[in-house]
């Protein structure tokens, strides 16, 4: 990775950090709820130990912060790390600029809402880039790599217990909000990072094959397969049929292609939601 590449993944990461802070802070905390993550949980803790909230947070990260780096990766271990340090000082500069911050809807629901929203964005950021925000977020991605669960459902398992504690501080109905944010927030996870990360199946059938094929090489840097398809009319005669994987900018970039090199070209897309390379160790 060059150093403009990774000056920019760290930006990403760093924007997505202090978009997971502000949600916590904005309206996480001023309600008091414990949608599960490890920020709700320092919440609920810091109704036992008179401690601010960025330090709690931090020596949770701390503790989860093992676990990924045994078992996801150096690489992940690294980003969490910043991200886990970044978090609580993002945290300690708004409880610095906003003193006795209060809650901006006044309504517990709806601030778990907002949260779920603006949370599920940085957490998509953070994801997107092998890193997370520490805590919880480890357990997720723990699960999401051993068990191939997604990882808003991965989320919203981890998640669940930390809501569950709040009824140690809270009442009733603070306790099933939680469980429902924690829920929401999963679902929402799911979502962001698949249209972030969303890929797309493009099959074409040409008279200018071998031109598309050289841009997709040449030009995308992509690999593709070559199917024989038939029609079903006439001597159904055996017509080469291209299919590649592409992302959002590349399928631009092909379709522009495409319409201007054959525009009567038989193109078919299809959204793929995941890509994995599975090979056996010998």
């Amino acid at each position: 990775m060059t150093a403009p590449e990774r000056v920019k993944e760290y930006g990403i990461i760093t924007a997505g950090t202090c978009v997971i802070a502000a949600a916590v802070f904005f309206f996480l905390a001023p309600c008091n709820l414990a949608v599960g993550s490890a920020s709700g949980l320092a919440i609920v803790l810091s109704h036992f130990i008179p401690i601010d909230l960025s330090y709690i947070t931090l020596a949770l990260n701390v503790t989860f912060l093992i676990l990924g780096f045994v078992l996801i990766g150096n690489e992940f271990g690294v980003k969490t790390v910043f991200t886990s340090v970044l978090l609580p000082v993002f945290l300690w500069i708004f409880e610095r600029i906003f003193p006795d911050f209060q809650s901006l809807t006044d309504d517990a629901f709806l601030d778990m809402l907002c949260y779920c929203f603006v949370v599920s964005i940085g957490l998509a950021l953070l994801f997107i880039r092998n890193a997370s925000s520490g805590g919880l977020d480890i357990v997720a991605k723990i699960l999401n790599k051993f068990f191939r669960m997604e990882l808003g459902k991965a989320m919203s398992a981890a998640g669940i217990a930390v809501a569950l504690l709040s009824a140690l501080c809270y009442d009733k109905k603070t306790v099933v909000i939680s469980l429902i944010g924690t829920y929401l927030n999963g679902i929402i996870l799911d979502r962001f990072l698949f249209e972030l990360n969303e890929k797309l199946k493009v099959c074409i059938i040409s008279q200018k094959f071998e031109d598309i094929r050289r841009f997709i090489i040449d030009e995308l840097h992509s690999g593709a397969t070559v199917y024989d398809a038939r029609g079903a009319y006439g001597e159904m005669k055996p017509h080469p049929e291209l299919q590649v994987i592409v992302d959002k900018t590349e399928y631009t970039a092909l379709m522009r292609y495409l319409q201007k090199t054959d525009p009567h070209a038989f193109v078919t897309v299809y959204k793929v939601k995941e890509m994995a390379y599975i090979s056996k160790k010998k």
